[in-house]
Protein backbone atom coordinates (compact mmCIF):
# COMPACT_ATOMS: atom_id res chain seq x y z
CA UNK A 1 0.00 0.00 0.00
CA UNK A 2 1.10 3.61 -0.51
CA UNK A 3 2.75 5.58 2.17
CA UNK A 4 1.58 9.15 2.57
CA UNK A 5 4.42 11.79 2.68
CA UNK A 6 3.82 11.92 6.48
CA UNK A 7 4.69 8.37 6.72
CA UNK A 8 7.50 8.72 4.50
CA UNK A 9 8.88 12.02 6.15
CA UNK A 10 9.14 9.45 9.41
CA UNK A 11 11.49 7.26 7.95
CA UNK A 12 13.90 10.24 6.64
CA UNK A 13 16.79 11.49 8.12
CA UNK A 14 14.88 14.77 8.79
CA UNK A 15 18.13 17.13 8.68
CA UNK A 16 16.67 19.68 5.86
CA UNK A 17 20.07 19.01 4.62
CA UNK A 18 18.95 19.90 1.24
CA UNK A 19 21.40 17.59 -0.49
CA UNK A 20 17.66 16.02 -2.03
CA UNK A 21 17.49 19.80 -3.77
CA UNK A 22 14.70 20.62 -1.37
CA UNK A 23 14.20 22.89 1.28
CA UNK A 24 13.35 20.58 3.63
CA UNK A 25 12.59 16.57 4.16
CA UNK A 26 8.66 16.94 4.89
CA UNK A 27 9.31 18.62 1.03
CA UNK A 28 10.47 15.84 -0.48
CA UNK A 29 8.49 13.21 1.43
CA UNK A 30 5.41 14.75 -0.56
CA UNK A 31 6.96 14.98 -3.98
CA UNK A 32 7.81 11.04 -3.02
CA UNK A 33 4.39 10.50 -2.12
CA UNK A 34 2.94 11.90 -5.56
CA UNK A 35 5.25 9.61 -7.08
CA UNK A 36 7.34 12.98 -8.51
CA UNK A 37 10.62 12.00 -7.33
CA UNK A 38 12.77 8.74 -6.37
CA UNK A 39 14.66 7.82 -2.49
CA UNK A 40 18.13 7.61 -4.32
CA UNK A 41 17.63 11.39 -4.36
CA UNK A 42 18.79 11.67 -0.02
CA UNK A 43 22.19 10.26 0.26
CA UNK A 44 21.77 9.96 3.53
CA UNK A 45 18.80 7.86 4.26
CA UNK A 46 19.08 4.57 5.93
CA UNK A 47 19.55 0.78 4.66
CA UNK A 48 16.18 0.17 6.76
CA UNK A 49 14.52 2.97 5.53
CA UNK A 50 15.14 2.58 1.72
CA UNK A 51 13.94 -1.34 2.28
CA UNK A 52 10.54 0.37 3.91
CA UNK A 53 10.27 3.26 1.13
CA UNK A 54 11.02 1.31 -1.51
CA UNK A 55 7.78 0.67 -2.75
CA UNK A 56 6.49 4.06 -1.92
CA UNK A 57 9.60 5.77 -3.92
CA UNK A 58 9.33 3.91 -7.31
CA UNK A 59 7.03 5.78 -9.52
CA UNK A 60 4.37 3.91 -11.07
CA UNK A 61 5.87 4.01 -14.51
CA UNK A 62 9.17 3.97 -14.88
CA UNK A 63 11.32 7.56 -16.85
CA UNK A 64 13.18 6.04 -19.40
CA UNK A 65 15.45 8.38 -21.26
CA UNK A 66 16.47 8.05 -24.90
CA UNK A 67 19.38 10.16 -26.28
CA UNK A 68 21.74 12.46 -24.61
CA UNK A 69 22.26 16.50 -24.14
CA UNK A 70 19.65 18.96 -25.16
CA UNK A 71 18.09 16.11 -27.83
CA UNK A 72 17.18 13.43 -24.94
CA UNK A 73 13.86 12.34 -24.89
CA UNK A 74 12.17 11.33 -21.78
CA UNK A 75 9.01 9.42 -21.39
CA UNK A 76 7.17 7.44 -19.12
CA UNK A 77 6.93 8.61 -14.98
CA UNK A 78 3.35 10.14 -15.80
CA UNK A 79 0.70 9.59 -12.14
CA UNK A 80 -2.45 9.60 -13.84
CA UNK A 81 -5.14 8.47 -16.55
CA UNK A 82 -6.24 11.64 -17.19
CA UNK A 83 -4.78 15.28 -18.04
CA UNK A 84 -7.70 17.17 -15.95
CA UNK A 85 -6.31 14.98 -12.80
CA UNK A 86 -2.95 16.69 -13.17
CA UNK A 87 -0.57 17.39 -15.58
CA UNK A 88 1.24 14.88 -17.92
CA UNK A 89 4.87 15.61 -17.43
CA UNK A 90 6.66 14.00 -20.43
CA UNK A 91 5.08 14.21 -24.35
CA UNK A 92 5.27 11.28 -26.30
CA UNK A 93 8.26 10.75 -28.61
CA UNK A 94 7.24 11.27 -32.17
CA UNK A 95 9.94 9.23 -34.58
CA UNK A 96 9.59 8.69 -38.02
CA UNK A 97 10.88 5.45 -40.02
CA UNK A 98 13.56 4.74 -42.21
CA UNK A 99 14.97 1.66 -43.87
CA UNK A 100 18.29 0.64 -44.73
CA UNK A 101 17.61 -0.40 -47.89
CA UNK A 102 17.07 2.85 -49.27
CA UNK A 103 19.77 4.43 -51.61
CA UNK A 104 22.22 7.02 -50.61
CA UNK A 105 21.11 9.36 -52.34
CA UNK A 106 17.06 8.64 -51.15
CA UNK A 107 18.45 8.41 -47.41
CA UNK A 108 20.21 11.40 -47.29
CA UNK A 109 17.25 13.00 -49.29
CA UNK A 110 14.66 11.67 -46.37
CA UNK A 111 17.05 12.81 -43.32
CA UNK A 112 16.95 16.30 -45.23
CA UNK A 113 13.65 16.17 -44.87
CA UNK A 114 13.38 14.87 -40.71
CA UNK A 115 15.60 17.64 -39.77
CA UNK A 116 13.39 19.81 -41.43
CA UNK A 117 10.36 18.74 -39.28
CA UNK A 118 10.69 21.94 -36.89
CA UNK A 119 7.97 24.52 -36.46
CA UNK A 120 6.90 27.35 -34.25
CA UNK A 121 3.37 27.26 -32.26
CA UNK A 122 2.31 29.98 -29.90
CA UNK A 123 6.28 30.87 -29.07
CA UNK A 124 7.28 27.29 -28.65
CA UNK A 125 9.42 25.29 -31.04
CA UNK A 126 7.74 22.12 -31.92
CA UNK A 127 9.56 18.88 -33.73
CA UNK A 128 9.77 14.98 -33.80
CA UNK A 129 12.49 13.92 -31.23
CA UNK A 130 13.45 10.34 -32.74
CA UNK A 131 14.72 8.68 -36.09
CA UNK A 132 13.53 5.17 -36.00
CA UNK A 133 16.08 3.44 -38.03
CA UNK A 134 15.29 -0.45 -39.48
CA UNK A 135 17.43 -3.10 -40.69
CA UNK A 136 15.61 -4.38 -43.55
CA UNK A 137 18.34 -5.19 -45.29
CA UNK A 138 19.47 -8.07 -42.80
CA UNK A 139 22.70 -7.33 -43.80
CA UNK A 140 25.29 -5.91 -40.65
CA UNK A 141 27.46 -3.21 -43.06
CA UNK A 142 24.36 -1.50 -44.85
CA UNK A 143 22.71 -1.51 -41.44
CA UNK A 144 25.77 0.13 -39.88
CA UNK A 145 26.43 2.66 -42.59
CA UNK A 146 23.11 3.84 -42.36
CA UNK A 147 23.26 4.49 -39.02
CA UNK A 148 26.53 6.50 -39.46
CA UNK A 149 24.89 8.27 -42.13
CA UNK A 150 21.92 8.90 -39.64
CA UNK A 151 24.62 10.41 -37.08
CA UNK A 152 26.36 12.66 -38.71
CA UNK A 153 23.62 14.21 -40.72
CA UNK A 154 21.19 14.72 -38.08
CA UNK A 155 21.34 15.31 -34.35
CA UNK A 156 17.79 13.07 -33.34
CA UNK A 157 18.36 10.30 -31.01
CA UNK A 158 17.83 6.78 -32.92
CA UNK A 159 15.80 3.93 -32.26
CA UNK A 160 17.62 0.35 -33.74
CA UNK A 161 15.20 -2.02 -35.23
CA UNK A 162 15.92 -5.54 -35.85
CA UNK A 163 15.33 -8.58 -34.60
CA UNK A 164 18.31 -9.92 -34.79
CA UNK A 165 20.87 -8.77 -31.60
CA UNK A 166 23.88 -10.01 -33.07
CA UNK A 167 23.29 -8.59 -36.30
CA UNK A 168 22.42 -4.87 -34.53
CA UNK A 169 25.36 -4.89 -31.95
CA UNK A 170 27.92 -3.33 -34.21
CA UNK A 171 25.29 -0.38 -34.90
CA UNK A 172 24.61 0.19 -30.93
CA UNK A 173 28.17 0.13 -30.27
CA UNK A 174 28.36 2.55 -32.73
CA UNK A 175 25.85 4.30 -31.61
CA UNK A 176 26.55 3.88 -27.88
CA UNK A 177 27.23 7.61 -26.87
CA UNK A 178 23.86 8.87 -28.37
CA UNK A 179 21.58 6.49 -26.13
CA UNK A 180 20.00 4.84 -28.86
CA UNK A 181 16.83 2.29 -27.94
CA UNK A 182 17.15 -1.14 -28.90
CA UNK A 183 14.24 -2.83 -30.62
CA UNK A 184 13.26 -5.48 -30.11
CA UNK A 185 13.37 -8.21 -27.57
CA UNK A 186 10.77 -10.99 -28.35
CA UNK A 187 10.12 -14.41 -26.40
CA UNK A 188 12.58 -15.56 -29.09
CA UNK A 189 15.68 -13.19 -28.63
CA UNK A 190 15.15 -11.90 -25.38
CA UNK A 191 17.88 -13.52 -23.49
CA UNK A 192 20.93 -12.00 -25.95
CA UNK A 193 18.84 -8.44 -26.12
CA UNK A 194 19.15 -8.28 -22.83
CA UNK A 195 22.45 -9.19 -22.68
CA UNK A 196 23.40 -6.46 -25.37
CA UNK A 197 21.26 -3.68 -23.08
CA UNK A 198 23.08 -4.43 -19.78
CA UNK A 199 26.54 -4.51 -21.68
CA UNK A 200 25.89 -1.08 -23.16
CA UNK A 201 23.21 0.38 -20.76
CA UNK A 202 20.89 1.09 -23.43
CA UNK A 203 17.03 1.01 -23.25
CA UNK A 204 15.29 -1.98 -24.90
CA UNK A 205 12.15 -2.84 -26.22
CA UNK A 206 10.11 -5.63 -25.39
CA UNK A 207 7.72 -6.43 -27.61
CA UNK A 208 4.70 -9.17 -27.73
CA UNK A 209 1.03 -9.87 -29.20
CA UNK A 210 -0.36 -10.25 -26.30
CA UNK A 211 -0.34 -8.83 -22.74
CA UNK A 212 0.30 -11.44 -20.37
CA UNK A 213 3.23 -12.42 -21.99
CA UNK A 214 4.47 -8.78 -22.58
CA UNK A 215 4.39 -9.27 -18.65
CA UNK A 216 6.16 -12.32 -18.62
CA UNK A 217 8.85 -10.91 -20.96
CA UNK A 218 9.51 -8.09 -18.73
CA UNK A 219 9.64 -10.08 -15.74
CA UNK A 220 12.85 -12.09 -16.86
CA UNK A 221 14.60 -9.15 -18.79
CA UNK A 222 14.13 -6.63 -15.53
CA UNK A 223 15.46 -10.01 -13.34
CA UNK A 224 18.61 -10.06 -16.03
CA UNK A 225 19.44 -6.67 -14.58
CA UNK A 226 17.54 -4.28 -17.56
CA UNK A 227 15.59 -1.74 -16.38
CA UNK A 228 14.66 0.65 -18.63
CA UNK A 229 12.35 -1.02 -20.91
CA UNK A 230 9.54 -0.02 -23.30
CA UNK A 231 6.53 -1.75 -23.93
CA UNK A 232 5.25 -2.75 -27.48
CA UNK A 233 1.97 -4.99 -27.52
CA UNK A 234 2.46 -5.50 -31.22
CA UNK A 235 0.79 -4.40 -34.47
CA UNK A 236 -3.24 -4.86 -34.37
CA UNK A 237 -6.16 -3.08 -35.33
CA UNK A 238 -6.12 0.48 -33.87
CA UNK A 239 -8.94 -0.51 -31.50
CA UNK A 240 -7.21 -3.45 -29.75
CA UNK A 241 -3.84 -1.30 -29.63
CA UNK A 242 -5.38 1.76 -28.05
CA UNK A 243 -7.61 -1.23 -25.03
CA UNK A 244 -3.66 -2.85 -24.89
CA UNK A 245 -2.07 0.83 -24.39
CA UNK A 246 -4.90 1.63 -21.37
CA UNK A 247 -4.63 -1.46 -20.03
CA UNK A 248 -1.06 -1.30 -19.19
CA UNK A 249 -1.28 2.65 -18.01
CA UNK A 250 -4.70 1.30 -16.19
CA UNK A 251 -2.73 -1.49 -14.37
CA UNK A 252 0.36 0.47 -13.56
CA UNK A 253 -0.91 3.05 -12.04
CA UNK A 254 -4.55 2.30 -10.71
CA UNK A 255 -3.06 -1.70 -9.71
CA UNK A 256 1.02 -0.56 -9.16
CA UNK A 257 1.39 -3.62 -11.42
CA UNK A 258 5.39 -3.48 -12.12
CA UNK A 259 5.43 -5.45 -14.74
CA UNK A 260 3.89 -2.76 -16.47
CA UNK A 261 5.30 0.05 -14.88
CA UNK A 262 7.15 1.26 -18.18
CA UNK A 263 6.26 3.84 -21.26
CA UNK A 264 5.18 2.13 -24.10
CA UNK A 265 5.37 2.13 -27.83
CA UNK A 266 3.33 2.46 -30.13
CA UNK A 267 3.45 1.83 -34.24
CA UNK A 268 1.58 3.21 -37.21
CA UNK A 269 0.23 0.25 -39.45
CA UNK A 270 -1.67 1.98 -41.69
CA UNK A 271 -0.69 2.51 -45.49
CA UNK A 272 -3.10 5.72 -46.35
CA UNK A 273 -0.83 9.00 -45.18
CA UNK A 274 -4.88 10.10 -43.31
CA UNK A 275 -5.76 7.11 -41.64
CA UNK A 276 -1.90 6.86 -40.77
CA UNK A 277 -2.35 10.37 -39.21
CA UNK A 278 -5.51 9.74 -37.04
CA UNK A 279 -4.20 6.20 -35.66
CA UNK A 280 -1.26 7.80 -34.46
CA UNK A 281 -3.27 11.15 -32.99
CA UNK A 282 -5.16 8.40 -31.30
CA UNK A 283 -1.33 6.64 -29.92
CA UNK A 284 -0.49 10.39 -28.40
CA UNK A 285 -4.00 10.86 -27.05
CA UNK A 286 -3.85 7.30 -25.11
CA UNK A 287 -1.20 6.57 -23.96
CA UNK A 288 2.14 5.96 -26.06
CA UNK A 289 5.30 7.09 -25.08
CA UNK A 290 6.64 7.06 -27.88
CA UNK A 291 4.45 6.40 -32.15
CA UNK A 292 6.43 5.72 -34.62
CA UNK A 293 5.18 7.02 -38.06
CA UNK A 294 6.22 7.00 -42.12
CA UNK A 295 5.36 10.08 -42.85
CA UNK A 296 7.32 12.31 -43.28
CA UNK A 297 5.30 15.47 -44.61
CA UNK A 298 5.15 18.73 -42.75
CA UNK A 299 1.22 18.71 -43.64
CA UNK A 300 1.36 15.02 -42.05
CA UNK A 301 3.71 15.63 -39.16
CA UNK A 302 2.74 18.94 -37.87
CA UNK A 303 -1.04 17.61 -36.72
CA UNK A 304 0.25 15.30 -34.64
CA UNK A 305 3.26 18.17 -32.56
CA UNK A 306 0.37 20.41 -32.53
CA UNK A 307 -2.16 17.73 -30.74
CA UNK A 308 0.79 16.74 -28.56
CA UNK A 309 1.72 20.07 -27.61
CA UNK A 310 -2.44 20.85 -26.30
CA UNK A 311 -2.14 17.46 -24.68
CA UNK A 312 0.87 17.97 -22.49
CA UNK A 313 0.69 22.18 -22.42
CA UNK A 314 -0.33 22.45 -18.14
CA UNK A 315 -4.18 23.33 -18.10
CA UNK A 316 -3.36 25.05 -14.87
CA UNK A 317 -0.24 27.35 -16.06
CA UNK A 318 -1.61 28.91 -19.61
CA UNK A 319 0.91 29.90 -21.92
CA UNK A 320 1.59 33.68 -21.70
CA UNK A 321 3.79 36.18 -23.52
CA UNK A 322 5.33 39.41 -22.07
CA UNK A 323 2.68 41.92 -21.40
CA UNK A 324 4.34 44.97 -23.57
CA UNK A 325 4.45 46.64 -27.09
CA UNK A 326 5.23 44.47 -30.22
CA UNK A 327 6.30 46.07 -33.38
CA UNK A 328 5.13 44.02 -36.63
CA UNK A 329 6.87 45.25 -39.71
CA UNK A 330 8.53 48.52 -40.62
CA UNK A 331 6.18 50.50 -38.00
CA UNK A 332 6.07 54.42 -37.87
CA UNK A 333 4.19 57.17 -35.89
CA UNK A 334 0.80 56.24 -37.88
CA UNK A 335 1.11 52.64 -37.46
CA UNK A 336 -2.34 51.32 -35.97
CA UNK A 337 -2.15 49.99 -32.54
CA UNK A 338 -3.72 47.44 -31.65
CA UNK A 339 -4.83 45.24 -28.08
CA UNK A 340 -5.15 41.59 -26.77
CA UNK A 341 -3.90 39.96 -23.80
CA UNK A 342 -1.20 37.94 -22.93
CA UNK A 343 -2.24 34.74 -23.40
CA UNK A 344 0.02 33.01 -25.83
CA UNK A 345 -2.46 31.88 -28.45
CA UNK A 346 -4.83 34.87 -28.52
CA UNK A 347 -1.25 36.79 -29.45
CA UNK A 348 0.24 34.93 -31.85
CA UNK A 349 -2.99 34.60 -33.89
CA UNK A 350 -3.32 37.95 -34.05
CA UNK A 351 0.77 38.58 -34.74
CA UNK A 352 0.65 35.98 -37.57
CA UNK A 353 -3.29 38.20 -39.50
CA UNK A 354 -1.24 41.68 -38.75
CA UNK A 355 1.59 39.71 -40.63
CA UNK A 356 -0.38 38.76 -43.64
CA UNK A 357 -2.33 42.07 -43.95
CA UNK A 358 1.40 43.26 -44.64
CA UNK A 359 0.68 46.51 -42.59
CA UNK A 360 3.18 47.61 -40.26
CA UNK A 361 1.14 47.41 -36.49
CA UNK A 362 1.71 47.92 -33.00
CA UNK A 363 0.29 44.89 -31.03
CA UNK A 364 -0.34 45.86 -27.22
CA UNK A 365 -0.30 43.01 -25.34
CA UNK A 366 -2.04 43.17 -22.16
CA UNK A 367 -1.32 41.41 -18.99
CA UNK A 368 -4.48 39.83 -18.40
CA UNK A 369 -3.03 35.88 -15.93
CA UNK A 370 -2.74 34.61 -19.50
CA UNK A 371 -6.49 33.99 -20.07
CA UNK A 372 -7.77 34.64 -23.92
CA UNK A 373 -9.84 37.33 -24.56
CA UNK A 374 -13.27 36.49 -23.92
CA UNK A 375 -12.28 34.18 -20.56
CA UNK A 376 -10.06 37.62 -19.37
CA UNK A 377 -13.34 39.79 -20.15
CA UNK A 378 -15.67 37.20 -18.63
CA UNK A 379 -12.92 37.19 -15.04
CA UNK A 380 -12.76 41.08 -15.01
CA UNK A 381 -8.97 41.04 -16.12
CA UNK A 382 -9.53 42.29 -19.30
CA UNK A 383 -11.44 45.51 -18.73
CA UNK A 384 -11.66 49.69 -19.57
CA UNK A 385 -9.73 49.62 -16.64
CA UNK A 386 -7.14 47.53 -17.32
CA UNK A 387 -6.32 48.78 -20.90
CA UNK A 388 -6.51 52.13 -19.94
CA UNK A 389 -3.40 51.28 -17.22
CA UNK A 390 -1.54 49.41 -19.98
CA UNK A 391 -2.15 52.07 -22.86
CA UNK A 392 -0.58 54.34 -20.42
CA UNK A 393 2.48 52.15 -18.83
CA UNK A 394 2.98 50.74 -21.81
CA UNK A 395 4.85 53.43 -24.16
CA UNK A 396 2.77 53.34 -26.71
CA UNK A 397 2.69 57.03 -26.55
CA UNK A 398 5.82 57.74 -27.18
CA UNK A 399 5.44 55.76 -30.40
CA UNK A 400 2.56 56.80 -32.36
CA UNK A 401 1.13 60.27 -33.18
CA UNK A 402 -2.40 59.58 -32.83
CA UNK A 403 -4.63 58.32 -30.22
CA UNK A 404 -6.37 55.22 -31.87
CA UNK A 405 -6.24 51.65 -30.48
CA UNK A 406 -8.48 48.94 -32.11
CA UNK A 407 -9.87 46.03 -29.78
CA UNK A 408 -10.87 42.99 -30.42
CA UNK A 409 -14.84 42.87 -32.02
CA UNK A 410 -16.07 40.33 -29.17
CA UNK A 411 -15.44 43.05 -26.33
CA UNK A 412 -17.20 45.70 -28.38
CA UNK A 413 -18.94 46.28 -24.91
CA UNK A 414 -15.78 48.01 -23.36
CA UNK A 415 -15.88 50.35 -26.32
CA UNK A 416 -17.60 53.43 -24.42
CA UNK A 417 -15.88 53.03 -20.91
CA UNK A 418 -12.83 52.71 -22.29
CA UNK A 419 -12.78 56.06 -24.72
CA UNK A 420 -13.99 58.10 -21.29
CA UNK A 421 -10.98 56.40 -18.98
CA UNK A 422 -8.57 56.63 -21.74
CA UNK A 423 -8.92 59.15 -24.00
CA UNK A 424 -7.72 57.29 -26.51
CA UNK A 425 -10.49 56.87 -29.84
CA UNK A 426 -11.23 53.31 -30.33
CA UNK A 427 -12.05 51.28 -33.14
CA UNK A 428 -13.93 47.78 -33.03
CA UNK A 429 -11.83 44.95 -34.74
CA UNK A 430 -13.24 41.61 -36.36
CA UNK A 431 -14.49 38.84 -33.57
CA UNK A 432 -12.40 36.96 -35.62
CA UNK A 433 -8.75 36.84 -36.19
CA UNK A 434 -8.75 35.97 -39.79
CA UNK A 435 -10.70 39.11 -40.38
CA UNK A 436 -7.87 41.72 -39.41
CA UNK A 437 -6.08 41.65 -42.90
CA UNK A 438 -9.10 43.11 -44.77
CA UNK A 439 -9.89 45.05 -41.48
CA UNK A 440 -6.21 46.71 -41.45
CA UNK A 441 -6.24 47.54 -45.47
CA UNK A 442 -9.61 49.33 -44.91
CA UNK A 443 -8.30 51.79 -41.98
CA UNK A 444 -5.01 52.44 -44.08
CA UNK A 445 -5.92 55.75 -45.58
CA UNK A 446 -7.81 56.96 -42.84
CA UNK A 447 -4.75 56.30 -40.80
CA UNK A 448 -2.45 58.06 -43.05
CA UNK A 449 -4.85 61.57 -43.11
CA UNK A 450 -5.38 61.62 -39.66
Amino acid sequence: MALSGLEIYKLLPKTNCKDCGFPTCLAFAMQIAAKKVELSKCPHVSEQAQVALESASRPPIRLVTIGTDEQKLEIGNETVMFRHEETFYHPTGLAVLLEDTLAEAAFDEQLTQINKLKFERVGQQININLIALKCSSNQENTFTDKVKQALNQSQFPLILMSDNPQLLKSAAILAKDKRPLLYTANKDNWQLFAELAKELSLPLAVKAENLDELADLAQKISQAGVEDLVLDSGTKPLAEKLNDLTQIRRLALKKAYRLFGFPTLAMTSSGDSYQEITEAAVYIAKYAGIVVIKGVSPWEVLPLLTLRQNIYTDPQKPLQVEPKVYEIGQVNEQSPVLVTTNFSLSYYTVEAEVEASRIPAYIISSYAEGLSVLTAWAAEKFTAETITKTLNECGIKEKVKHQEVIIPGYVAVLSGKLEEDSGWKVRVGPKEASGIPAFLRSLKQNIKGD
